[in-house]
């Protein structure tokens, strides 16, 4: 979101400077980034902070208190998992207008579903480190409030997020290089590619289709994601590191992925990795059985379709994607290792999981209406 706002970018490009110009003070990467995020948020919207900052509070009070408590620490880890996922479902609600209140605000929503997951992974940390779970205040706000990824992927681990926090800022020549080169790259797919191949989906999808026309609209749709979701994805990861922390790579090469099972692993990679890591730990703690993965695959791809957004139409991609993974699991087939086959069985397993993803990619617009557009003229043959 900030990203199409040069106002956001150049106060990030300027916050980048001021690193650079203070590097010789040990705690600048913790008490400047704070100021930044705070001042940011402010600018924005005056209600965002308000927000945020009670929202930060509440959750390093309960980060906190699951560290050190030492009764019924599974009833209050579950518990205040719970508060905060009903506290998004309660905001998506509003931002779907089954309810109404002049004090919601839209962009709350789109902070907290990626922030909430970060809440989360805090309190996995605390309930299984216990007391060794330690994190100041600062840097648990700037965990939740880290600018560059507030609104977009990729999602930041605690743990990892805590230990670039007590490293001290270094950005040498190459990285910094790297790091802006990441950044054009980003803003040309999300300006350029994505505004352009924007204008022609909305141009043709309006208009009645045949079956090669809405073939073709899956296809462009699916590259208009990938480019739109990894330009946001690079421009973060680029800032990420100008500012002092290692961000994770989001896309992984996702068209070389075998199986459906890899391709989550490489399409929104932190995405896939978060629910994989935290419903697996919840459930399983050991390896699970083929049936027991065949059903948790089932239920972490619903969760994700949901974490998307409230509709039917991501309830059934979850159930469409949970499926197909499921069954690799159950048939033994989750990988394909590429120096074990040949080339021709590598390649045509990939054509394979590309053409399951591009059957149910066209969900990802939200819009109910051009879904079934598009999947009607897939019956309306051109003679």
């Amino acid at each position: 979101m900030w990203y199409l706002n040069m106002n956001a970018v150049m106060a990030m490009t300027g916050m980048v400077l001021v690193l650079a110009l203070t590097r010789r003070w040990a705690d600048n990467k913790r008490l400047l980034l704070l100021a930044f995020n705070l001042c940011f948020l402010l600018l924005f919207s005056k209600k965002l902070l308000a927000f945020y900052l009670a929202y930060t509070a509440l959750n390093y009070l309960a980060f906190l208190f699951l560290s050190h408590t030492s009764r019924f620490r599974k009833g209050w880890f579950i518990l205040l998992i719970a508060a905060n996922v009903a506290a998004v479902c309660s905001l998506r609600l509003f931002g779907m207008e089954v309810f109404t209140h002049p004090l919601f605000d839209v962009v709350i929503v789109l902070g907290l579903i990626y922030n909430v997951l970060k809440v989360i992974d805090a309190l996995y940390f605390a309930y299984f480190f216990g007391k060794d779970a330690r994190a100041k205040v600062i840097d648990y706000f700037n965990y939740i409030l880290f600018i560059p990824t507030f609104t977009s992927g990729p999602i930041l681990k605690f743990r990892d997020f805590m230990a670039d926090t007590k490293q001290p800022y270094r950005v040498d020549a190459a990285l910094t290089e790297s790091s802006i080169k990441r950044i054009i790259l980003g803003m040309f797919k999300k300006i350029v590619l994505v505004t352009w191949m924007t204008d022609v989906f909305n141009a043709m999808s309006g208009q009645e289709l045949y079956t090669h026309q809405s073939l073709f609209l899956m296809v462009w749709f699916y590259a208009l994601i990938y480019f739109d979701f990894s330009g946001y994805s690079d421009i973060a990861i680029g800032f990420g590191r100008l500012m002092g922390y290692n961000i994770p790579e989001n896309f992984k090469k996702p068209f070389q992925s075998p199986t459906l099972t890899q391709y989550w692993r490489n399409w929104h990679a932190t995405l896939g990795d978060w629910f994989r890591d935290h419903i697996f730990i919840f459930f399983s703690r050991q390896t699970p059985t083929k049936w027991t993965a065949a059903g948790l695959s089932i239920l972490i791809m619903v969760l994700i379709g949901l974490w998307h957004g409230f509709s039917w139409l991501y309830l059934l991609w979850g159930v469409y994607h949970g499926v197909v993974i499921a069954l690799e699991n159950l048939l033994g087939k989750t990988t394909v290792n590429k120096k074990k086959v040949s080339r021709t069985y590598f390649y045509a397993r990939c054509a394979l999981t590309q053409l399951i993803v591009t059957a149910a990619v066209i969900v990802y617009s939200g819009k109910s209406e051009t879904v079934l557009h598009i999947y009607r003229g897939l019956l309306n043959w051109p003679f």
